[in-house]
């Protein structure tokens, strides 16, 4: 696709006067090479501006536009980015795309390493592609927050573990992004031993001391599929190593209270799992900073399925009717299955006459060894369904699909999987509120 490829033109814009087309390319404003979006939108804000762009036949013609300050050219381009998705130079030992089974869609194996999709997206990125010139670009631009996979901070192991000879300078990059005030969000995928235990200590010690910079920082488990012939060798964490990890995180927690007021590190709900703990209470998140991440998604379900019944309780016993009667059921992976049956005991118990059968669903595409909901497969979804559902209608959630789309990882579509099933499946999304109303068959 060619770099500034125009897709569309606001009719009645400052470009539609201008005679500006889709198919035309920009390629300067005011003299300033147009790199991505940001540029666009950086070197577009002035009342007048100067447009060179290249014609569907080749040829460079110049547009001179006067217009409001900040007002939009009325311009859309055919790569979001203008420039493609800048994908990954490294080789992580953990990567997941890397363990993907062959024959999937091609969009799915693209490794994407993006820092300005971080901002745009909530993407996490390690930084390794980009450069310190380009760290100021983004400084300047005031793209933040920013997500950042740190994994470790100790500079030989990083490089190690992101087979990437200049992965090293993590802390140094960040704090570039310190420097001009850009907040950052931080991972950590837990590879146990490679950087737990003592490496974890110093990974938490140094993100605090960046504190200022770093408003939070996650603590997920590697995930692994059953396709990682030739990879590195990799494990889950043991119910010991999840409970070191949550005991680790909680010295820093306490840290970061006395320092700055917030919790800062969140291990993931799957460690608490992994350990049989509880999950934290709802306080225990702050401001759900890693909610993007999925820390602390299960305790706020939870917190906001109680909140909306109590609030609307009321309300919804006159929608129902006295006479109601509804039989659903729903779906879910092995991690949340006994959380989500809580919360339809929970909604049971308020509202006589919904009845709700929770199904723990197997991963068997990927691998036992993956248990969120998000990457349950039609055929999986379907399979192990097959003759059980007491209902005529499943629900899912909508993390299941494909962002934006009615299809499943392995490439079913949510009506061939209505048809295996002989159902209608709903898919939900994740939203207290939005749950409950689901569960209840309302709009």
């Amino acid at each position: 696709m060619k770099k500034g490829l125009i897709s569309y033109v606001e009719p009645g814009s400052a470009a539609y006067e201008g005679g500006i087309l889709p198919g035309d390319c920009l390629i300067k404003v005011n003299g300033h090479k147009i790199r991505d979006i940001f540029d666009y939108r950086y070197y577009t804000t002035d009342e007048n501006i100067s447009l060179e762009l290249i014609d569907t036949e080749g040829e460079p013609y110049i547009v001179d536009i006067e217009k409001d300050a900040d007002e939009d050219p009325g311009i859309a381009f055919a790569e979001p980015m203008i420039d493609a998705d800048r994908g990954c130079a490294n080789n992580c030992i953990f990567c997941f795309i890397d363990q993907m089974p062959p024959g999937m869609r091609e969009t799915l194996y693209f490794k994407d390493d993006d820092t300005r999709l971080s901002f745009l997206t909530g993407n996490y990125v390690t930084l390794t592609n980009i450069g310190y010139a380009e760290l100021d670009r983004l400084v300047k631009y005031r793209l933040s927050p920013i997500n950042v996979s740190v994994h470790t901070t100790n500079p030989e192991l990083r490089c190690s573990m992101l087979k990437h000879k200049g992965a090293g300078d993590v802390l140094k990059k960040i704090d570039v992004l310190r420097k001009g005030c850009i907040t950052v969000n931080a991972q950590i995928v837990l590879c146990p031993g490679y950087n737990d235990g003592k490496e974890l200590e110093r990974t938490l010690s140094d993100l605090l001391s960046f504190s200022d910079c770093v408003a939070s920082v996650s603590i997920v488990p590697v995930g692994l599929t059953k396709y990682r012939e030739g990879l590195t060798k990799l494990r889950l964490p043991t119910k010991e190593e999840a409970e070191a990890v949550i005991d680790t995180a909680e010295k820093f927690r306490k840290l970061a209270l006395e320092k700055n007021g917030t919790g800062f590190v969140y291990p993931s709900d799957e460690f608490f799992i992994y350990a049989g703990r509880d999950i934290p209470d709802y306080s225990f998140y702050d401001e759900f900073p890693q909610l993007e991440n999925g820390v602390g998604m299960l305790r706020l379900l939870d917190f906001q399925v109680c909140e909306y019944i109590q609030a609307n309780k009321k309300r919804l016993l006159k929608k129902t009717g006295k006479d109601y009667c509804r039989n659903v059921d729903v779906a879910t992976g092995v991690a949340a299955f006994e959380f989500i049956k809580n919360l339809c005991k929970y909604t049971e118990a308020a509202f006589a006459g919904l009845t709700v059968s929770v199904h723990c669903i197997d991963n068997d595409f990927f691998g036992h060894t993956i248990t969120v909901a998000g990457l349950i497969t039609g055929g999986d979804l379907t399979s192990q369904l097959s003759g059980k559902l007491r209902s005529s209608e499943l629900l899912i959630t909508n993390n299941m699909l494909r962002n934006g789309e009615t299809v499943f990882l392995d490439n079913i579509d949510l009506t061939e999987a209505e048809k295996r099933l002989g159902v209608k499946i709903t898919a939900v999304p994740d939203s207290g509120d939005a749950f409950v109303k689901a569960l209840l068959g309302l709009k």
